[in-house]
């Protein structure tokens, strides 16, 4: 049996990203974590945490995080029932649900089912960031237990729930359009205007070229890894991107932005995927998501 004390605190330095700051979380030393996480590894037979800046575990590690985090997860709502049960690291450490989100979610709608969670659970949230068609390897791998996708299938052990769509607009500073798409936005126009990716798994200008001309064209592309900073750089006029309706409805209403073909919006399709455990905490989280989505995404 693994003992709870040394997967806790493979967990905390997983979650911290070092010892010395796991150590500070757990109130022992940096020489007491690295005891630890050494006699767990010699018990799992493998290398569970690559030291580094910051440390980062392990397939095999990351997989004894989630057992850790599921079985805190138990325990912390075995302690909401019967007050009188403890442990050597009750108190020490709160229990903690990790879930993987696109930034444009949490920039827009997410907040309201986290402060809607937050305010009946004191269980904390630690959330990844990737984009929306990756979340869902966070989910496979055993990472996280919940994800905000664009995979519908359900993953193995995890159940599914469509949340609604994520509405993009292409959008520019007036001046931007007149500088690059005065004579219209055309292929030619877009393979030379400058446009804005988030990352390198960032396809969403692609995806809405293509359907606005009906052909692949090679963008050029400033990568901004920041929702706000989409925003900010096209009011700037350094490129267009696809920006949330959210975050951009108030300057298309003054004028300080404009869409690149009005009445051509892009809905990402988004679900709510999450482990099937019998996990209250989990499960009270998933429907303040799904509230939150439901008053913020556009119908399926």
């Amino acid at each position: 049996m693994l003992d709870p004390t040394l997967l806790t605190t493979l967990a905390v330095v997983a979650r911290e990203g070092s010892f010395e700051r796991a150590a500070r979380v757990l109130h022992v030393t940096p020489s007491a974590v690295s005891q630890r996480i050494r006699l767990l590894e010699d018990r799992a037979g493998a290398v569970l945490v690559v030291r580094g800046q910051p440390c980062e575990p392990t397939e095999l590690g990351a997989r004894l995080c989630r057992h850790a985090q599921t079985v805190a997860l138990l325990e912390d709502e075995l302690r909401r029932d019967l007050p009188w049960v403890g442990g050597q690291e009750a108190g020490l450490v709160r229990s903690t649900v990790r879930i993987a989100i696109n930034a444009d979610s949490l920039a827009t709608w997410f907040i309201t089912a986290l402060d809607a969670f937050s305010a009946e659970d004191h269980t904390l949230v630690d959330v990844a960031v990737d984009d929306q068609d990756h979340t869902g390897d966070w989910l496979r791998r055993g990472h996280v237990l919940g994800a905000v996708t664009s995979l519908a299938q359900p993953i193995q052990g995890c159940r599914s729930r469509k949340l609604g769509g994520l509405r993009y607009l292409a959008t520019a500073s007036p001046a931007y359009v007149q500088r690059w798409f005065a004579q219209g936005v055309s292929p030619a126009a877009l393979a030379q205007a400058p446009s804005l990716v988030f990352d390198r798994n960032d396809r969403l200008q692609q995806r809405w070229v293509r359907r606005a001309v009906r052909k692949e064209v090679p963008l050029a592309a400033h990568r901004l890894p920041s929702t706000q900073a989409f925003v900010d750089a096209c009011l700037a006029g350094i490129g267009w991107g696809m920006n949330p309706w959210h975050l951009v409805q108030g300057h298309l209403q003054s004028g300080r932005l404009v869409e690149l073909l009005p009445g051509r919006p892009l809905d990402v399709p988004l679900y709510w995927q999450w482990a099937t455990l019998p996990l209250p905490a989990l499960e009270r989280l998933g429907q303040c998501v799904q509230q939150a989505a439901r008053a913020a995404l556009v119908s399926p």
